[in-house]
């Protein structure tokens, strides 16, 4: 394990609609899941998993009103990969960990329960120097 406690789950895609991304995705062979609304963000969600060596893709797509995707399907309208996002068993942990080492870490979205997840909290945070990073609180993984 890293010292951040961290284990990589997938890359978040932004679009305006889900059709041109999950005919490529299907194309190379991702398991599609079905479409899921968080009512936190406001916005439609479909994981995207491979069998093979490839990451797993969250596309995200706005739901009806506003929703923390439209700046990015707006300047970018055929889609955006806009985080990466991480697991870890101790959030605390991997945030004080992050911290010693010197990586800034600003909140962005405090931990939330995740409709897509079942339930398990997510939270976001502008890592400086890399970009937004999801984190999905997960106790049953490793600890630090």
């Amino acid at each position: 394990m890293n010292p951040f406690g961290l284990t990589f789950h997938h890359l978040g895609l932004a679009v305006r609609r889900p059709r041109d991304a999950t005919q490529f995705l299907g194309g190379l062979g991702y398991r599609l899941g079905e479409p899921v609304f968080d009512p936190e963000q406001n916005v439609n969600l479909i994981m995207c998993t491979h069998v093979g060596s490839m990451p797993d893709v969250e596309i995200i797509y706005p739901a009806a009103g506003k929703s923390p995707v439209d700046a990015l399907v707006a300047g970018r309208p055929e889609g955006i990969v806009y985080h990466i996002c991480y697991v870890s068993a101790d959030l605390p942990a991997t945030l004080a960990a992050l911290d010693a080492a010197g990586v800034r870490a600003v909140c962005k979205v405090p931990p939330v329960p995740a409709a897509l997840f079942a339930g398990r909290r997510v939270s976001f945070y502008d890592i400086v120097g890399m970009g937004l990073v999801e984190i999905i609180e997960d106790a049953g993984q490793t600890a630090l």
